[in-house]
Order: structure tokens, then C-alpha cells, then sequence
């Protein structure tokens, strides 16, 4: 498989974030756009920029809604400019060469926070997977057909809000009833707040939890 980039991280990555996350507060798109553009121009690995740029940034947007440091107008607006920030680099992603494996990405029934599952599915097609990225608010029988139908070998499944973990527990459960041998992966700023011990000793299900993405890389590098 080709790789898309082997440079070293830009020498001034966090000098980088913490502009951009100034700007992303703001809502300022544009100002987002451009920093990333120059990233790009760097030839900043994507790895660097979906883990030190859009994952971080997400996370603390996260935490400083859940914390009411922020409204939920700033919580969207920040999110529709990184999913904004994020389509700039698909010429990139969707150059890779494909290996023939494939995967699932969903949010559970209930769960409207679609990104960071967006950034999951990103990430397989990096890699050369073939990626099938469902949204947010997907009900589970829904999301057992589309397994009927495409048979991936693996489905990630996101959750950002803690009391949705319910919903998850519902869709492992049904999913492995049906599939019993699929692999998921589940991950989330959710685990920030507690449910790890709720997931990480059911069947077939893995945890990305300190650093999801970095988790899910080496996943999808020792399935490829």
C-alpha cells in the first residue's frame, strides 16, 4: 500500500493548534481553512493533522460544552468547520490505494454527534479500506442490514455522550447476536466520563480509549 506522506510532523504543530483552536471557537471558517491549507502545503503528515489538529481540537470542544463553558451554537458551529477542514484533505484520502478490506463506521441510535466517527472512517480509507460511514442517530436494525449487506470485516461504533452508553451496550449486543464473529471497535469522548469497564470484556469488541485514533491505526496496520 502507498503511503501518502513519511515526513516528520511540522516543527510548529502546537504553535499550529492553538491558532486554529482560537479561530474554531470564533467560528472563524475561513481562518480554519487557511491553516489547514498550509499544513497541507507543509506536507504535514495526515496522521498529524487528524490527531494533533482536528482530534484535539474536537476533544476540547467537547469538554468545554459538557463543562458549559461554551454554548451549544458554538459546540456546532465549531464542528461544521472542521467537517469543513476535514474535506480538504479527501483528494488526499481517497488516493490511496485499496487493500480489499472493509469497514463500518456508525453512531448508535439516539447519538447526533457524528464526527468523530467521520474521522474513524477517514482514517480506514487512509489506510486503503473501503469505508462505509453511516452517521449519526443510526437505529440498530438499520445498522444490521447495511452489515448484511456490504459484510465488512470490522464495525467501528462512536459515542460522544455518556448517557447514550446504554444505546451502544444495545447495538454490541445485537450486533454480535447476529454476527458473532465481526470485530468492533467502539471509542468516543464518552469513555472520558466512565463506561470502559461496561465494554473492554465483551466479545469481539475493542476499546480505542487513550488515543483513539493512534489505536485504531495500529488496529487497521496488524488487519491489513
Amino acid at each position: 500500500m502507498k503511503r501518502t506522506n513519511t515526513r516528520d510532523d511540522h516543527p510548529r504543530i502546537a504553535e499550529i493548534y492553538n491558532r486554529y483552536l482560537g479561530h474554531l471557537l470564533q467560528g472563524e471558517r475561513q481562518a480554519c481553512l487557511e491553516i489547514i491549507n498550509e499544513l497541507i502545503e507543509n506536507q504535514v503528515p495526515l496522521k498529524s493533522i487528524y490527531l494533533q489538529v482536528f482530534e484535539r481540537s474536537m476533544y476540547q470542544v467537547g469538554t468545554l460544552w459538557e463543562t458549559n463553558k461554551i454554548s451549544v451554537a458554538t459546540e456546532h458551529i465549531a464542528t461544521s468547520v472542521t467537517e469543513s477542514a476535514m474535506g480538504l484533505l479527501f483528494p488526499i484520502i481517497f488516493n490511496a490505494e485499496h487493500c480489499g478490506r472493509k469497514a463500518i463506521v456508525s453512531c448508535v441510535a439516539t447519538e447526533y454527534h457524528q464526527i468523530g466517527g467521520r474521522m474513524v472512517a477517514d482514517i480506514f480509507e487512509l489506510h486503503g479500506w473501503d469505508s462505509y460511514f453511516l452517521g449519526g442517530n443510526v437505529p440498530v436494525t438499520d445498522l444490521l442490514r447495511m452489515v448484511e449487506d456490504k459484510q465488512p470485516d470490522v464495525i467501528g461504533l462512536s459515542l460522544t455522550l455518556y448517557s447514550h452508553l446504554p444505546d451502544l451496550l444495545r447495538h454490541i449486543h445485537s450486533i454480535h447476536n447476529a454476527f458473532p464473529d465481526i470485530k468492533m471497535l467502539v471509542g468516543g469522548q464518552a469513555f472520558h466520563w466512565g463506561g470502559r469497564d461496561s465494554v473492554m470484556n465483551l466479545p469481539q469488541t475493542q476499546l480505542l480509549d487513550s488515543s483513539p485514533l493512534e489505536e485504531l491505526e495500529n488496529f487497521i496496520i496488524s488487519h491489513t
